[in-house]
């Protein structure tokens, strides 16, 4: 799997949209455009999550500056904001039902678990008490924090109807993560699914970006 990420940010509105360059300036695109000549390309996790959250502000030398980080009690978010974008230079795989199945199953009901999709498409699950979710680059796609044993657990795994259910959830939310280059995708409400057969041809349709 080839990828990197840009640092795109983004005004309130999304009406705009600037990408962070190797000499630290900032030229404006349409938010998660393919790459250009000149963008900052970052592989390390430390040193895209130094830009998560971050609010900026507009300059006339630089494009944008830095500006402090948002607070914790900053609900309303005002202003501009990088964000971390994938750029996936590889096919993407179909998330695989049997190891969601497994993912689900090896969960002891009890705490609080959130399965989620890794870059690689991959199953995974992490305990929110013991590991941050916020800001976590590993989390493309998440599902909803479950501690019952009817939704997480060797119960959950053996109820093959929640399981078709979730696994249908995730593949339009891996879909959309592929089309927004965007992290910590949600998975959408069932009720809002399109047919499993649709998302599944349009997954293996989708193309990866020239790396250039």
């Amino acid at each position: 799997m080839r990828y990197c990420f840009s640092i795109d940010a983004l005004s309130p509105s999304a009406a705009a949209a600037w990408r962070l360059q190797d000499d630290q300036r900032w030229r404006q695109v349409v938010y998660a455009e393919p790459l250009q000549a000149g963008d900052a390309r970052l592989i390390d996790q430390q040193a895209i999550a130094a830009w998560l959250g971050v609010r900026l502000k507009k300059d006339r030398t630089q494009g944008l500056v830095r500006q402090q980080r948002a607070g914790r009690f900053d609900f309303l978010m005002r202003g501009i904001f990088a964000h971390a974008v994938v750029h996936r230079f590889s096919a993407a795989p179909l998330p695989d039902l049997a190891q969601m199945v497994a993912c689900h199953a090896g969960c002891e009901p009890g705490r609080p678990w959130l399965v989620y999709l890794d870059l690689a498409g991959h199953f995974c699950a992490l305990d929110s008490d013991q590991q941050s979710i916020l800001q976590n680059l590993s989390i493309a796609v998440r599902g909803e924090i479950a501690s019952s044993p009817a939704y997480i657990g060797a119960q959950a795994a053996a109820d093959a109807q929640l399981m078709g259910t979730i696994y249908h959830q995730f593949l339009a939310g891996w879909l959309e993560h592929l089309r927004s280059s965007n992290m910590q995708i949600f998975v959408p409400e069932v009720k809002q699914l399109k047919p499993q057969e649709e998302l599944i041809a349009a997954i293996q349709a989708w193309q990866p970006e020239a790396e250039g």
